[in-house]
């Protein structure tokens, strides 16, 4: 558009450039409008667009004002009856009778016309139409009075009516002066018809066409100033909508994740807020879930970032439109990790969405070929925790106890979800009890290690013992190490407790000779943390320990992903002389994996495939996975051995060395340095401590 634009009565005026008329105008994308100046040019109206414009908001503000123009019209007309009465007296009840005649007629017309709503056009021709027979009706009547000369200089009053279309109504420019010039050619003809004096007549036919035309500008600069309004309103309305739109869309921007377009975690926390404010004040309970995509790292490893991007934003469209249909919202807490939040009434129905959240993930089937746990696609694993009464509750409990949940679901395999468990010790309000003092054990002398011997089969001897951790309260009560192993791992204990743990071992047994090889369970945390190789062979050289007396099992879990650094630090271990085992080999998926890939001295089997071994196809199971290790050459060792009849059963299938209740309990030191380990069984009859 031009600098200026044509308003409907036919002048130019001024019109700014630089804002937007249409109201339907679609909004840019959050990024265009992050990067738009304030008030970028977006669409340029054409003067026809903007005459359109104008009418229609005129025609809005004319039906405003006619009822009160036309009433105030109406009571002003009527009030002129006193001067009828005192100019012209001999007619002024006619005058007065017209007067209310065509004022209440007017006023009834449209009323009728405002209650049926009728076009804006007929309530102007109304209210035009009022003007125009008010000054005829009081004419007619007026102008048959004796007093000549008085009904003469009274019609000067004519002038009146003319004005009165700019002063009680906002005609549109042709309407007034159609109104006004219908005014003047009455006056004009009344004039004519008066018997008076020539200079009369054309001193108020001056009168009459100086008010025309005087009034005409009047409309004329009236219109012009309503249109010039008209923009410059319509300008700050365009300007506020920008600014409106560009600061919701910031708002949304800076509250939207930027590639998988959820929520992003200042937005979800704010929603958390909500929630947890309507829990409090209404007992509106719901469920926090927090969602975690499993073995991510290494999807991005093997496929690239890129990939890995993909994966995301196709788990986020799923779940989103999942969550969308149970009413809960979704968003992104970093990293591969999502929150969702939905309110429920029941806990029982928190294992529906939890699950319907795996299974959408599952089923979206996205190749993930590289993760060595016996499943090829893309799952994640779901930590749940629903709202309860608790004393002291605060918003960050209910976040907390949904990550505890999250963590035994990945410790409990990944690709499963878990609700939080109050009554549950690994996800209890104790274990933070016991997360404080494991601070405090090493120091307090709160945890202390046992030993369970290792008998070779063929010769009955007791060649190894293994280290078994226990820890106890400060007022002597012991944990349970189901409780305090998960705990100690969760909050990264195990890395203190694991190097007092080996050097105790060398220590208490193998400085002295007492045994020839003691085993100590390694975390996988230990393993993927830079520098344990280097601390073990600190503690060895400073306890003159030879590397082969050491033997470190490792459980074939779910933390055991197949990376770099885990291998590079058992190689390492290896060089050192130190023996690895394969601890609990069979309950897990990664076990053939590691068997291929690490050449590990011994392989422990799981106590539950001796233990079936009472039916046919248990048995029959055990004597498989034994083939299996030994077809890779791997030394053999059965746990939970604790009757003749399985230590018979262990001699059929020629394992080399056993453990459990049958060869000895776990005990302290002090029993082993007591006797040799090279006698047969000698610890049937031990008891713990």
């Amino acid at each position: 558009m031009g600098a200026e634009a044509r308003n409907d009565f036919g002048m130019q005026s001024p019109v700014q450039t630089g804002f937007v008329v249409t109201n339907e105008r679609a909004s840019p994308a959050l990024a265009d409008m992050a990067d738009a100046e304030p008030f970028e040019l977006h669409y340029e109206p054409r003067s026809d667009e903007l005459r359109d414009l104008y009418r229609k908001e005129g025609q809005a503000k004319r039906r405003m004002d006619a009822r009160p123009g036309l009433w105030i019209a109406v009571a002003i007309y009527l009030m002129f009856s006193a001067t009828d009465l005192l100019l012209i007296p001999d007619v002024a009840i006619y005058t007065i009778t017209a007067r209310f005649a065509v004022g209440m007629t007017a006023l009834l017309i449209l009323e009728a016309q405002l209650r049926r709503g009728v076009a804006t056009e007929w309530i102007d021709v109304t209210c035009a139409g009022a003007i125009i027979f008010g000054y005829v009706g009081w004419l007619c009547p007026a102008v048959m009075g004796a007093d000549k000369e008085s009904v003469s200089y009274y019609m000067v009053f004519g002038t009146i009516f003319m004005m009165s279309a700019n002063l009680f109504f906002t005609f549109k420019f042709s309407v007034s002066i159609l109104t006004s010039a219908i005014i003047l050619v009455i006056l004009y003809i009344v004039n004519y018809f008066v018997p008076s004096t020539l200079t009369y007549k054309m001193v108020f036919g001056t009168f009459y066409i100086s008010c025309f035309t005087f009034t005409s500008y009047v409309n004329w600069k009236l219109n012009e100033e309503r249109y010039n309004v008209f923009l410059n309103a319509l300008e700050a309305k365009i300007q506020h909508k920008e600014a409106t739109e560009r600061g919701q869309a910031l708002l949304s921007l800076s509250r939207t994740d930027p590639l998988t377009g959820l929520e992003n975690r200042r937005a979800i926390d704010e929603k958390l807020r909500d929630y947890w404010s309507d829990w409090q004040r209404s007992g509106s309970s719901f469920v926090a879930i927090l969602i975690d995509v499993d073995f991510f790292k290494r999807f991005n490893d093997f496929y690239g970032h890129q990939e890995g991007d993909r994966c995301l934003v196709l788990v986020a469209n799923a779940l989103a439109d999942m969550v969308k249909q149970r009413n809960g919202s979704i968003g992104r807490y970093g990293g591969e990790e999502f929150i969702v939040l939905a309110r429920m009434e029941k806990r029982e129905q928190v294992a529906d969405i939890t699950e319907a959240i795996r299974s959408t993930v599952q089923n979206l089937a996205l190749p993930h070929e590289h993760r060595r746990d016996g499943t090829s696609v893309v799952t994640v694993s779901v930590g749940a925790a629903f709202t309860r009464a608790q004393t002291g509750a605060k918003l960050e409990k209910i976040i907390y106890e949904a990550d505890r949940a999250l963590y035994l679901a990945k410790a409990g395999g990944r690709n499963c979800t878990w609700l939080f468990d109050p009554n549950d010790p690994q996800s209890s309000d104790e274990s933070e009890n016991v997360a404080a003092l494991l601070k405090i054990a090493i120091g307090q002398d709160l945890v202390s290690l046992v030993y369970q011997p290792i008998q070779n089969v063929a010769s009955g001897r007791v060649e190894a013992v293994e280290a078994l951790m226990r820890l106890k309260m400060l007022d002597g009560t012991s944990v349970p190490p189901g409780l305090f192993i998960p705990v100690a791992e969760r909050t990264g204990a195990v890395l203190e407790l694991g190097r007092w743990a080996i050097k105790t071992v060398c220590a208490e047994l193998l400085v002295d000779d007492h045994i020839r090889v003691v085993s100590v369970n390694v975390s996988p945390i230990q393993l993927k943390t830079p520098g344990f190789a280097t601390s073990v062979a600190a503690i060895l050289s400073e306890t003159g320990v030879a590397g082969s007396r050491l033997a470190f099992e490792i459980t074939e879990g779910l933390e055991m992903e197949m990376h770099s650094d885990i291998l590079r630090c058992i190689s390492d271990l290896k060089l050192l002389g130190i023996r690895i085992w394969l601890d609990d080999f069979g309950t897990g998926f990664a076990g053939l994996s590691w068997l291929r890939l690490i050449d590990f001295d011994t392989v422990k089997i799981d106590r539950s495939f001796l233990h079936d071994c009472g039916t046919p196809r248990g048995k029959a199971m055990l004597q498989d996975i034994i083939a299996l290790v030994r077809n890779r050459g791997h030394k053999i060792l059965v746990e939970g051995v604790e009757t003749d009849k399985q230590m018979a059963l262990v001699r059929e299938f020629d394992i080399d060395e056993i453990q459990g209740f049958y060869v000895g309990r776990p005990a302290p030191a002090a029993r082993f340095r007591a006797r040799p380990a090279t006698h047969k069984r000698p610890f049937l009859v031990v008891k713990s401590a």
